[in-house]
């Protein structure tokens, strides 16, 4: 497994998003022990990056990912999130990245993740009821204190992302990307590179859309939020599938599989990317892995680069509101 950094984190080149784990999608939390082993082999296979968050379950996704780190935290690089939970009373549902209840947040995390310190700690969603400048400042003090190691934001936009940067230096960007969710490529990795800070897409195989092995609506529960997304809905799923099946034909003819082919895309695009496919299955860890060593042609790059667009929103509209503000 190849490395790259994230300003100065060091991390594997492919990471292991664990939400689905715990929480959002069919099937979450229904077998912890597969979790687990999902995330030893990853480990086996040099994948170093981990990626949780407090509001996965909530808190159960962050317990599962400290179970499994347990005698092997020296070779795990863990980034968790805090912001979509008040710990000072704001109410259910609500954003709240002020200081106080950044503080009770991170004790929480440190604890379920029975460590000392979190490598990489992300606002989740920008709070606009606080100024970015006293959460940043607030993170410092973490840093300082050794709770934390790194800094980083998701979903934010190139005026946060400046300002939040200007208070302290910001090692990563959180946000979704991928062959079917392309908005950053216009406005948000210019900034990115303009001030060395390093990239994260998540869901870089849009939320398993790409993968080619989601054919119909009815293979979801009623607990997997991709039922109230507007891409997996009527028309749009329809219009879709034609996307993910181009997506197929490309990766027969590299021979590899769309996922991997997905990945590979987003590698292409540059150093100091960092994707966190997320699953929870040996097999499929596995697949993802091997993604680090397909060498995609230009033209094939290029027949990627040139997909439509993606039918529909990718999130329901109160998740959009929260997106690059």
């Amino acid at each position: 497994m190849k490395h790259t950094t994230l300003r100065d984190l060091d991390v594997s080149r492919i990471g292991l998003g664990a939400m689905g784990m715990s929480f959002g999608y069919t099937g979450a939390g229904s077998d912890d022990a597969e979790s687990v082993r999902t995330i030893h082999r990853a480990l086996e296979l040099g994948v170093t990056f981990l990626d949780t968050a407090e509001v996965y379950g909530p808190y159960t996704n962050e317990e599962l990912v400290g179970k499994a780190m347990k005698g092997r935290r020296d070779q795990v690089v863990v980034a968790t999130k805090f912001g979509m939970i008040s710990h000072t009373g704001r109410g259910a549902g609500q954003l709240d990245s002020s200081p106080a209840s950044i503080h009770t947040a991170v004790e929480g995390s440190l604890k379920r993740l029975g460590t000392d310190h979190i490598d990489l700690y992300y606002q989740h969603r920008v709070d606009p009821g606080t100024p970015i400048e006293d959460t940043v400042a607030t993170l410092a003090d973490l840093v300082r204190q050794g709770k934390i190691r790194h800094i980083g934001l998701s979903e934010a936009g190139p005026e946060t992302i400046r300002r939040a940067h200007a208070v302290y230096p910001v090692t990563a960007l959180q946000s979704e990307y991928s062959l079917w969710t392309r908005e950053v490529e216009e406005r948000v990795l210019p900034v990115l590179r303009e001030l060395g800070i390093g990239f994260v897409p998540y869901s870089p195989l849009g939320h398993g859309f790409l993968t080619g092995a989601i054919r119909s609506p009815e293979q979801f529960d009623e607990s997997d939020w991709r039922r109230s997304s507007p891409r997996f809905m009527g028309e749009n799923f329809q219009r879709n599938l034609a996307l993910a099946d181009e997506v197929r034909t490309i990766a027969t003819e590299a021979g590899a599989t769309p996922a991997q082919v997905a990945l590979a895309w987003l590698l292409a695009k540059g150093e100091h990317i960092a994707p966190i496919p997320g699953t929870k299955r040996v097999s499929r860890v596995e697949e993802n892995a091997a993604a680090d060593g397909i060498e995609l042609t230009a033209e094939q790059i290029a027949q990627l680069d040139n997909l439509p667009p993606a039918a529909g929103e990718d999130h329901n509209e109160e998740q959009m509101r929260m997106i690059q503000r």
